[in-house]
């Protein structure tokens, strides 16, 4: 499985909805939780956000790729979409894990 990084802000409502997003479908669906996903507060880590090609947060990231990047008016049922597909993108094997 591969790490996902999340960027956010501390009291951005979007990030709130994401996290809760993530809590809701690793409970829904157990296999998630074996996923490695990390928490990156924007503000707290200017040296780190440099790296990353984003412009809001909530921004998922699996293996240096932008998976997700929220957006204005976004809705619960849309960002536990886009979360989903970050989830389900950090799952895929390896193609190298494949062809041994």
């Amino acid at each position: 499985m591969k790490k996902v990084l999340c960027f956010y802000l501390e009291n951005c409502p979007y990030c709130l909805q994401a996290q809760k997003a993530m809590d809701d479908l690793m409970n829904e669906n157990p296999q998630y939780k074996d996923i490695s996903v990390e928490w990156i507060e924007e503000n707290d880590n200017p040296d780190i956000i440099d790296d990353y090609d984003y412009y809001a947060t909530p921004s998922m990231f699996v293996d240096e790729e932008k998976i997700y990047e929220a957006h204005l008016f976004e809705t619960y049922e849309e960002c536990k979409l886009h979360v989903k597909e970050v989830l389900e993108k950090a799952m895929e094997k390896d193609e190298e894990t494949l062809c041994l």
